[in-house]
């Protein structure tokens, strides 16, 4: 492990940042590629941690600088954070890899940050979009984890896609007045819009694609969730499909219904927000959300 650090004062608190090398938990052909992560230290940590899971084409930076701006607000309330590169990404050696790929890494950064970190004894995944669904997905396999942090989970799947489309879009379209001025107008391509329309509501239809898309997240990720005892907070955007597709899912199936109102769960909506919470505002609300959070328990 190589550390290099650096001092930051933030809202009147003393945090560190370490750079750390690591290597992943995998037994694959590049188990041996190394990883970089920064760790956010408080002058004082404490017992529990944050891991950031990053997601997509991202690195430990995040868009709009989020996930740098998330562990410096968390370490600076007392929290010790580790945001890192998955193997493939930002400075980390090795091939790219998907989310579903990511538990491996995931298991060696919480070694090292349990190294890093001696005082901890807890960690709870934070994770956006696939993060979040690789998180949730490595928590039950993991006794350190005892919480998770899920911003817009992944659930895409075709006839998912379809129906949280048709409802969230087709169908409030068809109340507005604007939509049948613009068709009275001539300002609506009514065959195109038709056959857009029938091909989604065909979608919705295929009641067994989700079962037949082997990459489909939403059956795994309902597993892990239901085998994990600890505790969730879900922060779904206000104004995002990823986050409506979450959403359509609890309304058609009590399973899933069963498992977010599980008394451990917490779920808040930060009203406006597009997926990556791209706004100051909307990054401040999801940091505040955090910290209420955490200090619950």
């Amino acid at each position: 492990m190589k550390r290099d650090s650096s001092q930051q004062h933030l809202t009147g608190h003393s945090v560190r940042e370490l750079a750390l090398r690591f290597r992943s938990a995998a037994a694959d052909g590049e188990a041996r590629a190394r990883m970089v992560g920064i760790l956010s230290l408080p002058a004082a940590p404490g017992s529990r941690g944050i891991l950031i899971v990053t997601g997509g084409p991202q690195y430990r930076v995040g868009s709009h600088r989020q996930f740098v701006l998330l562990a410096r607000a968390l370490a600076a309330q007392g929290w010790p954070v580790l945001r890192f590169d998955l193997r493939g990404m930002g400075d980390s050696e090795g091939s790219a890899r998907d989310y579903r790929a990511a538990g491996p890494d995931i298991a060696g950064a919480l070694a090292q940050f349990f190294v890093a970190v001696p005082s901890l004894r807890e960690v709870a995944l934070w994770g956006l979009c696939d993060g979040a669904t690789a998180a949730a997905c490595h928590a039950p396999r993991d006794a350190r984890v005892n919480a998770l942090i899920l911003l817009n989970p992944w659930v895409r799947s075709s006839a998912g896609l379809a129906r949280a489309t048709l409802r969230h879009y087709y169908l409030p379209r068809l109340l507005q007045g604007a939509f049948w001025r613009k068709l009275a107008s001539g300002g609506v391509r009514m065959g195109a819009s038709l056959a857009s329309l029938r091909q989604v509501a065909a979608a919705t239809q295929a009641q067994t694609q989700e079962a037949q898309e082997d990459d489909a997240p939403a059956p795994a990720l309902l597993r892990a969730l239901t085998q994990f005892q600890g505790k969730v907070l879900l922060i779904l955007s206000g104004d995002d499909l990823g986050a409506r597709e979450w959403q359509t899912l609890l309304n058609g199936d009590g399973a899933w219904r069963a498992v977010a109102a599980r008394a451990q769960w917490t779920q808040a909506q930060v009203a406006g927000a597009n997926h990556t919470f791209a706004s100051a505002a909307w990054r401040g609300e999801v940091e505040q959300l955090c910290v209420r959070w955490l200090q619950s328990w």
